[in-house]
């Protein structure tokens, strides 16, 4: 049989790149960049190759799997589902609605089929929701509806016609974008400089990111907020900006003066780690560049001050006059136009909190920091049944290292997952979706966040197995399952029948029609679905433009550049550091602060089974800076241990000067030893799970999205195993 090449794009990454999947017969023979994909234009990175071997990969599930004893057998769909249904609903009938917990993991944002894990969100009826989303996201998602009244709102940094690209906590050389999905980031940033604008990279490590830019400023971990406050004095003290270069109108712009007047950067350079003099020269400079733009991503957000820094990020960009407008942050104008209809969605802040009354809701749900102890703790409300969909929570969320217990204690646990994962190997249930390159979609939710407007689609690569479920599918079978309906029997079929009918592709196929660009507003012109099924690099739809005002939700239809709640927050961090009782002062012995990283052939833990990509050099290992080393008697390759008040883990040293002193980075998603784990290949790697280091108490103080940057901890060599 000959080789036969599809155009798709990989979905392991927010970045989306174009790729040609060359078969021949029932293998993968060669994965490479589509040169005609409108967005990547021919890039991809090393992960993009991996999708075949994860296809091929002989540890993915192909068929539901029940739990007999310590092992798993396989089990029938119809029989699966009907287990699972009955199970479910003796719980809620037993204990309540909140009897039953839900978790969604990143890759449920990478497919079309995350609305229908939300459909079964709001089937279930429980207050116990949580997403990865409160491990990445919430921060910016919580500045954007205070700021703008739609959490959807999340500014684009219009990279490619900006002359000054400032990056905070960000390394989209290796990520390629996150809220800012920028494929070939590498040569976008080099593109900044060569028309002969300035890159600045803000990071406590030298990142790869760093070293394509004209300038690295080693902030110190947690410094990021009073680098930021004293970046906006000088903007205010000296005039460099005033209400009349907004762009759109706002409100609060006398309360920001007031609270930035006494921020001097010689009173906040010790705290961000920055000297004061070039505070001063970087916000002159950001003043005077043509346009400029603040990104900034993951390393902001996982702070307890994440909301207030992405809120200071936004209000710089707003008070230079670069919020809205082209070089400055933007709002894509994607296909289908969900942010429109965001801002009428209640967030329900505060609406509920956990059993202890710690956490607020936001969006309704639930911060993922108080999973691990709604499961334990006794009492009315304890989470008793759970279902994960594509998720890893157990290595990508602090909990103390008790979410292993947690999870076995449960009465019934259902996953939706490709793989017996360190999370999944608890369940009583897994529903193994298709894989990726089985399925046939339209990319919704990154057009959202594009830096250029565009509609691309992904073709099969193979025709899914007879017995093959994909994950909306699974989703469907299971809101009809576990909702609370009247005449089950009779509703629940017609649901199926309803399920089966609108599939993602054909709710995709009415919402391009109908939306901005679509052939109902644009008549014979307009954009289908058909349309980006025949362009084999998917359809470009312009460079971004200015459209907030007719976005945004707040009540006076304005920006509201001081919210009174931030205010609040911003002077008390400003009192705490007059006081000396900042955030970056080390005590009770813990000397060092971790911060985390990761590896271009890595996406949390998704790929460490793909032999491709882990090949090579241990990756899970401590960063240390070489003085850092000498002064603990510490050499380059040792096993060393990393203890901080919440537990303690061993990994190698890696002994490098792009880390400045007083800092450590360890990436997360690693640590696949653990008994009943089937991934044979991931479980014989080394490594370790970073995020038994971090306290699950210490969160965003907003939005309570888990604080994994910045944990004290000492390092010391380990002691070997008698």
């Amino acid at each position: 049989m000959g080789a036969t090449t599809i155009a798709r794009q990989c979905t392991l990454c927010e970045a989306h790149c174009g790729i040609l999947v060359t078969v021949e017969g029932d293998r993968v023979t060669r994965i490479e960049g589509n040169p005609d994909d409108v967005l990547s234009g021919g890039y991809i990175c090393p992960k993009a190759t991996a999708m075949g071997g994860l296809h091929h990969d002989p540890d993915r599930l192909r068929t539901p799997v029940r739990r007999v004893g310590d092992s798993f057998e396989p089990i029938g769909w119809d029989e699966a589902f009907t287990e699972i249904g009955r199970r479910l609903r003796k719980v809620r009938r037993a204990h309540g609605r909140s009897a039953i917990g839900m978790y969604l993991g990143n890759p449920a944002a990478h497919s079309s089929s995350a609305m229908y894990g939300l459909l079964l969100r709001v089937a279930l009826l429980t207050r116990n929701f949580f997403t990865a989303s409160s491990i990445d996201q919430f921060p910016q998602e919580f500045v954007a509806w205070r700021m703008f009244g739609n959490n959807v709102l999340m500014p684009i940094a219009d990279i490619d016609r900006t002359d000054r690209l400032v990056i905070l906590g960000a390394n989209p050389a290796v990520s390629n974008g996150s809220i800012t999905t920028m494929p070939n980031a590498k040569q976008r940033i080099r593109n900044v400089r060569r028309r002969g604008g300035k890159v600045v990279v803000i990071d406590p490590r030298r990142t790869e990111t760093a070293r394509l830019a004209d300038e690295h400023i080693a902030v110190a971990p947690g410094g990021d907020v009073y680098l930021l406050l004293a970046v906006l004095h000088v903007l205010v003290t000296e005039n460099l900006c005033d209400e009349t270069v907004l762009r759109v109108p706002s409100t609060g712009w006398e309360r920001l003066r007031e609270l930035v007047a006494d921020a001097t950067p010689e009173q906040l350079a010790p705290h961000a780690g920055v000297a004061a003099d070039d505070i001063r020269r970087f916000a002159r400079e950001h003043a005077a560049a043509p346009s400029a733009v603040l990104y900034a991503r993951v390393g902001v957000s996982q702070q307890v001050n994440g909301t207030l820094t992405h809120w200071l990020v936004n209000t710089i960009n707003a008070v230079t006059g670069n919020l809205d407008r082209p070089g400055g942050q933007m709002f894509a104008t994607p296909p289908i136009d969900a942010a429109r209809f965001a801002k009428y969605l209640p967030m329900g802040y505060g609406a509920w909190t956990d059993r202890t009354g710690t956490y607020k809701s936001f969006r309704t749900e639930l911060p993922v920091a108080a999973l691990a102890e709604d499961i334990l703790a006794e009492g009315a409300g304890r989470i008793r049944a759970m279902i994960t969909y594509a998720g890893n929570p157990v290595l990508s969320t602090p909990q103390r290292g008790r979410l292993d217990a947690a999870l076995e204690s449960l009465d019934f646990y259902v996953a939706v997952d490709m793989y017996i994962t360190e999370t999944t190997r608890h369940a009583d249930i897994i529903l193994p979706p298709i894989s990726p390159l089985e399925r046939e979609e339209v990319d919704v939710l990154f057009s959202m966040f594009s830096v250029r407007n565009n509609l691309r689609y992904d073709a099969r690569v193979f025709e899914p197995p007879a017995d093959g479920l994909e994950d909306w599918q699974i989703l469907a079978r299971l809101t009809t399952e576990v909702a609370i309906l009247p005449a089950r029997r009779f509703t629940a079929r017609v649901l199926n029948r309803l399920f089966r009918w609108a599939s993602p592709m054909r709710v995709a196929t009415l919402g391009v029609a109908t939306g901005p660009y679509g052939v109902l507003r644009r008549g014979g012109k307009g954009l289908t679905v058909a349309k980006a099924r025949a362009a084999a690099g998917g359809i470009d739809l312009g460079p971004l433009r200015p459209r907030l005002r007719s976005l945004i939700g707040t009540k006076r239809r304005k920006v509201r550049l001081m919210p009174e709640d931030f205010a609040t927050a911003a002077r008390a961090v400003l009192d705490d550091a007059r006081r000396g009782r900042a955030i970056t002062t080390p005590s009770d012995g813990y000397d060092l602060k971790l911060i985390g990283r990761r590896h271009l052939r890595s996406n949390n833990s998704w790929l460490h089974n793909v032999p491709a990509m882990v090949k090579g050099r241990d990756r899970c290992t401590a960063l240390m800076h070489p003085a850092d080393a000498a002064e603990r008697g510490l050499t380059d390759g040792a096993p060393v241990t990393v203890t901080s008040r919440t537990g303690s883990i061993v990994v190698s040293l890696e002994v490098d000067d792009d880390i400045r002193r007083g800092t450590i980075a360890i990436p997360h998603g690693w640590g696949h030893r653990e008994p009943g784990v089937g991934w044979s290949i991931a479980a014989s790697l080394p490594g370790a799970n970073v995020n038994l280091l971090h306290d699950p108490s210490l969160t965003d103080t907003f939005s309570g999205a888990a604080a994994v940057n910045n944990t004290w901890v000492t390092v010391a060599r380990a002691t070997p195993c008698p």
